[in-house]
Parts: C-alpha cells; sequence; structure tokens
C-alpha cells in the first residue's frame, strides 16, 4: 500500500527537519522545500495528498498558492501554519479554501491529528468572493496570541461561510461586542448592517418595541411608526447584548421570531420576515437562570447553537503587553504623547486582575498616555496610578449575635458553592486556586482598611514580608487608599 505524501513548504530549515522526522515516524512520505515555486510544481505535476505551507516565503505569500491549487486540485487539502497568528491571518485562510490554519508555535500532536484529518475528510468548496473578503487595511477587531485567543480565531473563521446563531459567553469589558462585529466583518452578511442592542440598558416596556419597532398609537406617545432593530438589522446582523437581561415576555417573542423566521411590529398585524444573523452575548450563567426560572430553556437552545466563550484578561496574562502597546499606538494616533512602558510596570501590568477586562486596561492606558508627563511608563508610576484609581470594595458587615456563623461555616458554605459553579462549567483544576483567593483577597483587602492603607503595619499583622504583601496586592487587584488622620 502505497503512504500518503505530505508536501511541506517553509523557509525555515529547522521547522522543516522537525515536521519531516515528525511525519516520517507517523508513517507519512515527506517532500519539503523551501520555495512556494517548488511546492507548486509538485502540486502540478499531481504529486502530494496533504499540503503544509508556511504564509511568509521569500517568492510568494503561502496564502496566494491556496486559491490556485484548489482550481487545479479540489480535492487537495491544504493545512496553512503562520507566525502571524491573527485572526486576519485565520480568517483569510479559511476564506481562501485552507483546510485548517495552525498558529506557530504549535503542537506536533495537534499537527498529526490535522494531517490525519485531512486525509479522512473530504475537502469543502467553500471559496468566498471577493466582496466577502475583509479589507486588508482594516484595523484588528481582536487582539492577542494566546492559545486562548488563537482559538476564538480559528472558530471565528470557520463561521465566516454561515449563518448559524452564536452564544458568547464572557465577563463585562472581556470584548464580547468586538467578537460579534468579527462574525459580522469577515462573515457573508458584511454587506449588510450591523445593529446591536444592550437589553439591560432598555427599560423592560420598551425592548418589544426596541426589537420588533411599533406602529403609530399603538401605546401611548407612539405618535409615529418605530422601525425596530429586527427591521434595521435586514441583510445584516442584530447583536443581542446581555440577552440574559431580556424579560420574559420579550424571551416568548423573540423565540416566535426564532422558531418562525417573521414578527410582527408592536401594534401591528402584517407578518415581517426576518432576515438578519443573530449573534447573543451575556456575562451571565444562563443554566442558572434557567433553573431559577428567569430565562427560557427552549430559547437557551436556539441561541446556544454555537457557543463561544471569551476568557477574562486575567486567564490570559501572555496577551497583555500585546494590548498595551497596541492601545499605546492608537492613543499615539488619536494625537496624545508617545510613551513606553518600562519592562517592571510591564510585568506589573501582567500580574494585575483586571477585574475589569480589557475595557479597563484600554481606559488605564490612554489615561496614562494623556496624564503622565514622562515619555517612560515606570512601576512607580503605574502603582500610583493603579491604587488611585481602583475601586476599593466596602467590608461586609460583621454579623453579630445568633446571626453569626463561625468561620469553618461560611467558607464550607462558600466551598460548597464553588463545587457546584465548577462541576457546571467542566473546570478542573483550579478549586484549591479560587477558593485561596475568594479567602485571601478580603483578608488583606480588610487589613489595609484597618491599618489605613499602611502596608509596613498591614504586613506585620498578617506576618508578611512586605514584599510579598505587595505582590498579593497586584495579583488581587486591590485598591490601597492612603487616608489621614
Amino acid at each position: 500500500m502505497t503512504l500518503p505524501t505530505v508536501l511541506i513548504a517553509d523557509d525555515d530549515r529547522s521547522i522543516r527537519t522537525v515536521l519531516t522526522q515528525a511525519l516520517g515516524r507517523a508513517g507519512y512520505q515527506v517532500r519539503a522545500t523551501s520555495s512556494a515555486a517548488t511546492l507548486w510544481r509538485w502540486v502540478e505535476d499531481g504529486e502530494g495528498d496533504v499540503v503544509i505551507t508556511d504564509v511568509i516565503m521569500p517568492d510568494e505569500n503561502g496564502l496566494d498558492l491556496i486559491p490556485r491549487i484548489r482550481r487545479i486540485r479540489p480535492e487537495l487539502p491544504v493545512i496553512v501554519m503562520s507566525a502571524q497568528s491573527t485572526l486576519t491571518t485565520a480568517v483569510q485562510a479559511t476564506q481562501r479554501g485552507a483546510f485548517d490554519y495552525l498558529p506557530k508555535p504549535f503542537d506536533l500532536t495537534d499537527l498529526l491529528a490535522v494531517v490525519d484529518r485531512a486525509l479522512k475528510q473530504p475537502v469543502q468548496l467553500s471559496l468566498q468572493t471577493e466582496a466577502q473578503k475583509p479589507n486588508p487595511d482594516e484595523a484588528l477587531p481582536l487582539i492577542g496570541r494566546s492559545p486562548a485567543m488563537q482559538e476564538i480565531y480559528r472558530i471565528i473563521a470557520r463561521l465566516t461561510t454561515t449563518d448559524l446563531t452564536v452564544m458568547i459567553n464572557g465577563e463585562s469589558g472581556a470584548g464580547k461586542e468586538l467578537v460579534a462585529r468579527a462574525l459580522h466583518d469577515y462573515g457573508r452578511r458584511r454587506a449588510g448592517p450591523f445593529v446591536a442592542i444592550n437589553m439591560a440598558a432598555i427599560p423592560r416596556e420598551l425592548i418589544e418595541s426596541e426589537l420588533f419597532g411599533h406602529e403609530r398609537g399603538a401605546f401611548t406617545g407612539a405618535t409615529n411608526r418605530h422601525v425596530g432593530r429586527f427591521e434595521q438589522a435586514n441583510g445584516g446582523t442584530l447583536f443581542l447584548d446581555e440577552i440574559g437581561d431580556m424579560p420574559p415576555e420579550a424571551q416568548t417573542r423573540l423565540l416566535r421570531v426564532l422558531q418562525e423566521g417573521e414578527f410582527t411590529t408592536v401594534g401591528g398585524r402584517q407578518p415581517i420576515r426576518a432576515n438578519a444573523r443573530i449573534v447573543a452575548a451575556t456575562h451571565r450563567d444562563l443554566r442558572a437562570l434557567i433553573r431559577s426560572g428567569q430565562f427560557r430553556e427552549d430559547l437557551f437552545y436556539r441561541l446556544n447553537v454555537v457557543p463561544i466563550r471569551l476568557p477574562p484578561l486575567r486567564e490570559r496574562p501572555d496577551d497583555i503587553p500585546v494590548l498595551a502597546q497596541h492601545f499605546l499606538n492608537k492613543a499615539q494616533a488619536e494625537g496624545l504623547p508617545a510613551k513606553t512602558i518600562d519592562p517592571a510596570a510591564m510585568a506589573m501590568l501582567s500580574a494585575y486582575r483586571w477585574p475589569g477586562n480589557v475595557r479597563e486596561l484600554e481606559n488605564l492606558i490612554r489615561r496614562l498616555a494623556a496624564l503622565v508627563p514622562q515619555p517612560v511608563i515606570t512601576e512607580a508610576i503605574l502603582a500610583q496610578e493603579l491604587a488611585d484609581y481602583t475601586v476599593a470594595e466596602e467590608p461586609a458587615p460583621a454579623a453579630s449575635g445568633d446571626d453569626a456563623d463561625s468561620m469553618t461555616t461560611v467558607v464550607e458554605r462558600h466551598i460548597s458553592r464553588l463545587l457546584a459553579t465548577i462541576r457546571e462549567s467542566g473546570e478542573e483544576g483550579v478549586l484549591y486556586e479560587r477558593a485561596l483567593a475568594e479567602l485571601e483577597r478580603p483578608l488583606i483587602r480588610m487589613t489595609l482598611a484597618e491599618t489605613r492603607g499602611n502596608q509596613i503595619r498591614a504586613a506585620a499583622l498578617l506576618g508578611l514580608n512586605r514584599n510579598t504583601l505587595r505582590k498579593k496586592i497586584r495579583e488581587h487587584g486591590i485598591g490601597v487608599q492612603r487616608r489621614v488622620g
């Protein structure tokens, strides 16, 4: 039996060597080259069962090869690998017909799994038209090279040729709307409008009117016909932000629209065809809301066709320096003074917990660019800024008398809730760290409150080294307010 042949094109000799050895051990024949021209000649001659190509090569961009390969050998799967691990690269690779995309560095086990899948799974002919491709001059909608962000890029890239409904779950400030916009901007409804509505920002009694529109005279104050967001999003994407805050009556109407594909305005009788891709988002646990009767289970399953979990910034600290530099560049482009961040300050940024996520980081960087007179942002400047602007939490009132629980009882009750949450999410390996952090944070915060922000005194009370205390203050994002008097 003839062994499958893998064609490799990469200008890095060490990568060619490693891939050749790994694929050879896995039972494949391998031909490797540093030239796009040589790879193209092999493909023209009918060689190879799978192609693995880098993007940047001396004689041609690997992405430009893919449509040419697809024209003469549409059945030949092409796997793209690139050190330019951005959303744009992932989407371009997918839109030009790549079987899969792997950001460098990657695990050889993952590569072998993709090659195996490529040999077994028929290649889909799903090239997009030029009108559907993103403008290469557009600013990147999402920033980050962490494994978590790379997986989101790959999901977005795979969804560009579909209208599947997407549910984005993530904390406030993590960038849920940016993901929704990327799904729209790189998708086949790109030419249509992107319309967003935040359920938490609209009075309950007005949500149905905002979503579906109303007729003149439908209710007191309805002096003119109002076009709702579904009509505004016709041919494009409707982003339903904070869907967990949608009232029950609006949930029922939304479910009917998703089921039947049409709606009527408030006070109207003529059905209107719904023609918008739905992307929903929430920071809340919808399954918990379902159990408590606050969210419809049937609506959840209609919306949760493709779930995307957007990780909080604290779970991807490797992205913080890249994001910080991006926001500095953005601030400079808007006319603010040029700034740099020294290594110690950057380490502090990476260690901070970022309760406000990417939005908080961007606001901090813009504030530093605008207000700090020095050209270099140092650790001392950053520490003061975080201390001045972090919202300090008020300690919970102490229980007394019969209402007071022992500390053991309180901790056990909280750990029980944590266990339930972890069972629900399927996460493992986080219980100890999370429980310890949730006990340690209020302990340090309340001790600092007792010492009026005096860290030397707080360290003495806690029995900690002052440097250890400072590190933990940064890790937990605790605002230190020095009080006078």
